[in-house]
């Protein structure tokens, strides 16, 4: 019998579209000899749709007409998995449009991928792949990721951070202290966004004031470090959990000595050749496998393992590096705990298909309920028997 699978993406994030696309991609590439997929989209007023447009791509072309040939539905644990109960319900028939026995997040950023959307999971009781709560958090906060890879003794470049409210108080106090910590060039980025939203390079004040503008506008706190230069990037994903962990191939995104925009990334592709116009995505250079010394792409190996188990992460996530080529020194820029498209190319590259990635990703998912359910969550007493409040003002007698 084939296992329900609700596949969730979307969600109030500005990586929204990002996710729709990564989400798509795993919908279709699910075994259906194992697997009877279910699209579940999450939408940015955090509403959950189902139905067969859903599933495909061309039906977010008109959101408006896409969301109105699909049904909302809520989520609620029943005797047989998580049920989909239409809303609002008809007077008659069966509200029960669905269910699922295990979930697969692939949502991108904020209010979904921080851990929020494994709360609601953990809450339904149901398998879900990829990383828990705990790890979700701290990979999207990039400075406690930081302090925590930092206390594992794992490299990470020195950083500040500041809230909105700091930097919008007390600006020239705030660009003091980075010229006197990093001097210039320094990386301003959002603490809690992925996709290169936000990130932007500065040279001088004047052009970090107006990163800091930049980087408030998409976040409550920011992050700054100094900009490693010339720019060389060396990402490598894993796949496991905390028992057992199985790395990619390394990949070299061919960047330059820039920061490509999230407009640069997903909509343009990268620039051009003529007249700086954009190649769409097929003008992003990757190089897999990354055309460096086989020592050093077993070394990336290693400390994207480390930094996996360092986090307590699970399923796929993708590790990104900074490596300096002046000093020869490698250090861990962020990992992403759920990377576009969960970084498929990375390990078929490695000789794991996609459908056999999620496929392992889904029995991890069951390793680590089955876990969970061997563990002792209540404790049984007669506390309650004994409680009297006494009284309109509360006051508990023992």
């Amino acid at each position: 019998m084939q296992t329900k699978v609700a596949v969730i993406f979307g969600g109030k994030s500005v990586e929204h579209e990002v996710s729709v696309i990564s989400g798509i991609q795993a919908f279709c590439a699910l075994d259906r000899t194992k697997y009877a997929p279910v699209p579940l989209y999450l939408s940015k007023d955090n509403c959950f749709y189902t139905g067969e447009n859903i599933g495909r791509i061309e039906s977010y072309r008109d959101m408006k007409k896409c969301l109105a040939e699909a049904t909302r539905v809520l989520l609620v644990p029943g005797p047989a998995g998580v049920e989909m109960i239409r809303y609002p319900q008809k007077r008659f028939g069966n509200p029960v449009v669905d269910t699922f026995e295990v979930a697969m997040p692939v949502v991108h950023g904020t209010n979904a991928e921080d851990g929020t959307l494994m709360g609601l999971l953990e809450m339904l009781g149901v398998p879900y792949t990829g990383c828990d709560v705990k790890a979700s958090a701290l990979g999207m906060d990039k400075y406690a990721m930081k302090a925590v890879l930092r206390d594992a003794g794992l490299p990470v470049l020195p950083a500040l951070t500041f809230t909105g409210w700091q930097a919008a108080a007390d600006p020239e106090g705030v660009m003091d202290r980075i010229e006197q910590a990093f001097g210039y060039p320094v990386i301003v980025k959002p603490i809690n966004l992925g996709s290169s939203v936000g990130i932007s390079k500065a040279s001088d004040r004047q052009k970090l004031a107006a990163s800091l503008d930049l980087a408030c506008s998409y976040a409550e706190r920011i992050l700054v470090e100094h900009a490693v230069e010339p720019l060389h990037e060396i990402n490598c994903a894993v796949l496991g959990d905390l028992d057992q962990t199985t790395p990619s191939v390394c990949e070299e995104p061919l960047t330059g000595d820039e920061i490509l925009s999230y407009t640069d990334k997903y909509v343009s592709g990268g620039k051009g050749k003529a007249g700086g116009k954009s190649a769409g995505m097929s003008g992003l250079k990757r190089r897999i496998p990354a055309d460096i010394p086989p020592e050093m792409a077993e070394t990336v190996q290693q400390l994207a393992q480390q930094t996996f188990r360092a986090l307590g992460c699970s399923g796929v996530a993708r590790v990104d590096f900074l490596h300096d080529v002046k000093n020869d020194k490698l250090y861990v820029n962020e990992i992403n705990t759920i990377p576009g498209s969960l970084a498929f190319y990375l390990f078929e590259a490695a000789g794991i298909p996609f459908s056999q990635l999620l496929d392992r990703m889904i029995r991890l998912a069951f390793k680590r309920q089955r876990s969970r359910e061997a563990l002792t969550f209540s404790y049984d007493t007669n506390l309650l028997s004994q409680v009297s409040l006494g009284g309109s003002k509360g006051g508990a007698k023992r």
